[in-house]
């Protein structure tokens, strides 16, 4: 459960190593996660309880049934205001077709100053969103 005042972000990555990573780097700066490995069970979280997250970081390519194209789509549908930074090694070609309105790709290997600033900047201004190659 979140702590009083603290920022959750939802972050769907099916990689348990950079789960690890997102985790340590969300957490030192201030930031409280919870992480799933599958985009079915990042949407069931969504649906019960949108409110408690202030942002979505999706891994593009996860290995389930649904990418992470789809899973944001799926989150804005549910909370359409829902920050989302998109992370990828080989599908950035395709966000200027796929990605929701107002999100931010990041290329993997993702440096940690990267996402905290695009995460930043979609809770705080979610206006200022683009395409950051880290």
């Amino acid at each position: 459960m979140a702590s009083e005042g603290k920022i959750v972000i939802l972050v769907v990555e099916d990689d348990q190593q950079l789960q690890g990573v997102l985790e340590d780097v969300l957490g030192e700066s201030g930031f409280e996660t919870a992480i799933t490995a599958s985009g079915e069970e990042a949407v069931t979280l969504l649906k019960g309880n949108a409110a408690a997250y202030r942002a979505l970081v999706a891994d593009i390519g996860l290995r389930g049934r649904m990418t992470g194209w789809e899973v944001a789509t799926r989150a804005r549908q549910i909370d359409p205001d829902l920050p989302v930074v998109y992370l990828t090694g080989s599908h950035a070609n395709e966000f200027q077709d796929r990605a929701v309105p107002y999100s931010a790709l990041l290329r993997k290997p993702v440096e940690p100053d990267h996402l905290v600033e695009a995460i930043s900047q979609l809770v705080t201004r979610p206006d200022q969103a683009s395409r950051l190659d880290g």
